[in-house]
């Protein structure tokens, strides 16, 4: 549905139905964070950190965990002996460089600057940026809601076209910030966004591509778990939901999709657990959003190119994550894309994607948006694309850097015009 600029200043700020006393800040001060090699034997990893309280970071164990360490106990955690690398000296101290997000004036000028991309912003500066956009190009760009978040705030994003107006083309579908940590998403969608716009009048490849498809494009599927991580939280990644007769906050957005949701091993069943699957199938709001808008697109022009954007670990994850010897109808297709698009992005700053089937590649998941929109939607491609940086080499985890914001947008824009020239 369209939606006014009005209207998505009137939703920045969360409704009475979800605003609840402010948790106190988490600063992360102190803490050390380390990449510790499992040596493809977790368990024991783990059983020796269970003294300690870490925070982990990933969910694929089988190589690496990588975890921060509360500054009481870092000397304890040294004398484990255990094979680590440093992530963050000081976490806290790099999540306050990462949040140090300045001043950037986006209404000063007829369309926003590339200076955009030298930072990361505030959840409203991200609101204006799109609209900023849309006011610079009203010609082929319209503001969309896809739906409202437990808070009330709107699953806002863009939607864009070519020569042959809009909504008459298959659908390319994208979603940033399922996983409220995973800044580089919306970073890099925005990106993608900003270029479609600007060189679609000077850049052929970039013609060709707005002219064959309509692109929706949402930035925040999970806003209220962003702002949380401005707020109070940095390394949040659930929504905001709260459960009768849990303490717990959150459900796992990216394990709530009305398809083989009800499949164990793939999703937790407990409220808190970092991929609490909910009560039911569906249930949270932001997934009953989307659900409807997806259906809305393959009603309409059909889905022609779906990926969810995640971080980290260089990934381009292919259907499916329920079963990890099942393939879709076009696999072979799909994964000849996937060598070129990852071939594309290296190009760039010599950055390394591994890519294959979701479930057999990195690890199972139940009730995802890649498998519901494979197999409901019906979309040609559904992918999941983890970003910066890698899960063998990588240091920083979810806090980036945001000297590489610009790189991480650039190489994916790369891939993205390989894989939609090549489609």
């Amino acid at each position: 549905m369209k939606w006014s600029i009005a209207a998505i200043a009137g939703l920045l700020a969360p409704s009475a139905f979800g605003a609840a006393v402010a948790d106190k800040k988490i600063t992360y001060n102190g803490y050390k964070a380390y990449r510790i090699s499992t040596h493809h034997d977790d368990a024991v990893i783990k059983a020796k950190l269970a003294p300690l309280s870490p925070v982990t970071f990933n969910l694929d164990t089988s190589e690496h965990l990588d975890v921060a360490i509360p500054p009481s106990e870092v000397a304890k955690f040294k004398a484990l002996g255990l094979d680590a690398t440093v992530l963050h000296e000081d976490l806290g101290a790099d999540i306050a460089k990462e949040a140090a997000f300045g001043t950037y004036d986006l209404t000063a000028q007829a369309v926003p600057s590339l200076t955009w991309f030298n930072t990361y912003h505030a959840y409203a500066d991200h609101v204006t940026f799109f609209s900023d956009l849309r006011a610079a190009y009203p010609n082929n760009s319209e503001l969309i809601n896809a739906g409202t978040s437990v808070q009330g705030r709107s699953l806002f994003g863009i939607h864009l076209w070519g020569s042959g107006g809009k909504g008459s083309k298959p659908a390319v579908y994208f979603h940033g910030s399922v996983h409220a940590r995973e800044w580089i998403t919306s970073k890099v969608v925005e990106y993608i966004t900003y270029q479609l716009l600007v060189q679609y009048s000077t850049d052929t490849v970039v013609k060709t591509i707005l002219d064959k498809y309509d692109f929706y494009i949402i930035p925040f599927v999970n806003p209220d778990g962003f702002v949380y991580t401005q707020t109070t939280n940095r390394l949040w990644r659930k929504n905001r939901q709260t459960r009768s007769g849990s303490s717990c906050v959150g459900t796992d957005i990216n394990r709530n999709w009305p398809y083989k949701w009800e499949l164990t091993n793939g999703a937790s069943t407990n409220p808190c657990d970092e991929t609490y699957k909910g009560v039911a199938a569906g249930d949270t709001p932001e997934n009953q959003g989307l659900v409807a808008f997806t259906q809305s697109l393959k009603n309409s022009k059909g889905i022609k190119l779906y990926i969810d954007w995640h971080s980290y670990g260089q990934y381009i994850l292919l259907p499916y994550g329920y079963n990890c010897a099942a393939r879709a109808a076009n696999h072979a297709r799909q994964t000849t894309l996937a060598q070129g698009t990852a071939a594309r992005i290296k190009l760039s700053y010599g950055t390394t994607f591994t890519y294959g089937p979701s479930c057999s590649t990195l690890y199972a998941t139940t009730g995802s948006s890649v498998d519901y929109i494979t197999d409901v939607a019906l979309a040609e491609f559904a992918w999941t694309i983890e970003l910066r940086p890698s899960g063998s080499q990588g240091t920083s985890g979810f806090v980036l850097p945001a000297a590489q914001i610009l790189p991480s947008a650039i190489e994916q824009w790369e891939g993205i015009k390989y894989l939609l020239t090549n489609a």
